[in-house]
C-alpha cells in the first residue's frame, strides 16, 4: 500500500495546483487497483459496477470500511483549495492516528509511566516519612532521657540541701548544749576548782577538749613546718618549739583532771583512734619506743647527743618497766581481793565479808590514778629532756616527726574503718 504521508512530504514545497494534480494521479491509480474510479478532483466516489468484476469472486464481495473513511477524508482535503500542505498533512494524519492502535498503546504507556512515577514519588515520600518518624522517635527518646537525668539531679540536689539543713540544725543544737554546759560549769575552765568541774560528765568533756587540743596542735605544727622549710632563724624556731612544748603540757594537765573523774576512760584510750590504742601504754605512748623512732630521724648527732639520748632512752625504759610491774601487781591484788569474796551467799557474815572485800577493791582502784599520773609525768619529762639535748633545729625536726607518726596512725585507723566489708 502507498504511504500517504511520504507523498505529501515530497510535494510540501511545490505549488498548490501541481500538488493536487499529482495527488489525483496517485489516487486514480490506487482506486483502480482496489475497484474505485476517480474522474476529477471534485468527484471521488467508488465505482458502481464497472469498478468491481462480478466474475472475480472475492474482489467484489466486501468493502473495507476503514479505507472508505480514509478516501472520504482525502476527498474533502482535495476539494479545499485554500489549505496548505502542512494543514493537509495534519488532516490526513488525524484520522490515521484515530484508527492506529499505537495511539492507545502510547497512551497506556504514558499512563503507566505516570503511575510508576506517582508510585515512586509515593515510595520516596513514604521512605522520607519513615526516616522523619525514626528521627522523631530518637529525639523523643533523648528528650525523655534528658528529663529523667534532670529529675534525678534535682532529687540529689534536694537531698543534699536537706542533709545540709539537717546538719546545720544539729550543729546549732550542739552549740546550744555546749553553751548551756559551759554555763552550768561542767566543762573545764580556768578556775582553781577544775578537779571538781568534770564530775558526772568527765569522759565526754575530755573528748571534746582533746579534739580542740588536737586541732590547735595541727595549726602549730603547720607553722613550724613552714618555718623549717623557709629556713627560719633559730630564734623564730625556738619560739615555735616552746609553744608546742607548752601545748603538750596542757594535754598532760587535762588528762590529770579527767583521770580524777573517770580514770578507766583515760587508761582504755577510748579518746584515741583504734590504731593508736594498739600502741597504748597507761593512757599514752611509751617514751622509750618514741626515742627509738627518733634516733634515725635526727642524724647527724654528736657523740654527746647520742650518749644523752641513749641514757634518756634507758632511764625511760627502766621507769616504764617499774610502772608496768606495779600495774601487774595491782591487777593481781585486785583479782585476789575479788576472789576472796566468792562464797555461798545467804548469811549475814558473808554479806559483810563481801562488802568489806569490795571496799578494799575500791581502795586499790584508787591507785590507778597515781599510775596514770606517773606515766604522764614520765612522758612529759622525756620530751623536755629530749629538747634540752637537741639543738633548736633538731628539736623542730623531732616534733615534726612525732606529729607525723601519730597522724599516720590516725590515718591508718580511718582507712581501716572505711575498708570494704564482705
Amino acid at each position: 500500500m502507498p504511504s500517504f504521508p511520504s507523498s505529501l512530504d515530497r510535494t510540501q514545497d511545490a505549488d498548490g495546483n501541481s500538488m493536487q494534480h499529482h495527488r489525483l494521479a496517485e489516487l486514480r491509480a490506487f482506486g483502480q487497483s482496489i475497484g474505485f474510479r476517480i474522474d476529477n478532483s471534485t468527484d471521488i466516489s467508488p465505482s458502481t459496477g464497472s469498478g468491481f468484476d462480478s466474475n472475480s469472486g472475492g474482489q467484489a464481495g466486501t468493502v473495507n470500511l476503514s479505507l472508505l473513511s480514509q478516501f472520504d477524508a482525502l476527498r474533502q482535503v482535495l476539494t479545499t483549495t485554500d489549505l496548505t500542505s502542512s494543514e493537509i498533512l495534519t488532516q490526513e494524519k488525524s484520522p490515521m492516528a484515530d484508527t492506529s492502535p499505537r495511539t492507545d498503546t502510547s497512551t497506556v504507556d504514558t499512563d503507566d509511566k505516570r503511575l510508576e512515577g506517582g508510585s515512586g514519588a509515593m515510595t520516596l515520600s513514604n521512605s522520607s516519612g519513615s526516616k522523619e518518624k525514626n528521627l522523631d522517635q530518637k529525639t523523643l527518646r533523648r528528650l525523655a532521657q534528658n528529663r529523667e537525668a534532670a529529675r534525678k539531679s534535682r532529687l540529689r540536689k534536694k537531698a543534699y540541701v536537706q542533709q545540709l539543713e539537717s546538719s546545720k540544725l544539729k550543729l546549732a543544737q550542739l552549740e546550744q548544749e555546749l553553751q548551756r554546759a559551759r554555763q552550768q560549769g561542767i566543762f573545764i575552765s580556768g578556775s582553781a576548782d577544775q578537779s571538781h568541774a568534770m564530775s558526772g560528765n568527765g569522759a565526754m568533756t575530755f573528748d571534746i577538749e582533746y579534739a580542740r587540743w588536737l586541732e590547735e596542735q595541727n595549726k602549730q605544727i603547720n607553722e613550724l613546718r613552714a618555718a623549717v622549710n623557709a629556713h627560719a632563724g633559730d630564734t623564730d624556731l625556738r619560739s615555735i618549739v616552746e609553744g608546742i612544748m607548752a601545748h603538750y603540757d596542757e594535754i598532760f594537765r587535762l588528762k590529770g583532771i579527767a583521770a580524777k573523774a573517770d580514770v578507766f576512760h583515760i587508761l582504755s584510750g577510748m579518746w584515741k583512734t583504734p590504731a593508736e590504742r594498739c600502741f597504748l601504754w597507761l593512757g599514752g605512748f611509751r617514751s622509750s619506743e618514741l626515742l627509738k623512732l627518733l634516733a634515725t630521724q635526727l642524724e647527724p648527732l654528736t657523740e654527746q647527743q647520742q650518749l644523752g639520748l641513749a641514757n634518756l632512752q634507758q632511764s625511760s625504759q627502766q621507769a616504764e618497766d617499774a610502772l608496768s610491774q606495779g600495774m601487774e601487781a595491782l591487777q593481781q591484788s585486785l583479782a585476789e581481793t575479788l576472789a576472796a569474796s566468792l562464797a555461798p551467799s545467804g548469811s549475814s557474815g558473808n554479806v559483810a565479808n563481801y562488802m568489806g572485800q569490795m571496799a578494799m577493791a575500791m581502795g586499790k582502784l584508787g591507785t590507778l590514778e597515781s599510775f596514770l599520773r606517773e606515766a604522764d609525768n614520765l612522758r612529759q619529762q622525756t620530751l623536755q629532756q629530749m629538747i634540752r639535748i637537741l639543738t633548736t633545729r633538731q628539736s623542730a625536726r623531732a616534733l615534726l616527726s612525732i606529729h607525723d607518726y601519730f597522724s599516720r596512725l590516725r590515718a591508718l585507723s580511718s582507712l581501716w574503718l572505711a575498708r570494704p566489708r564482705e
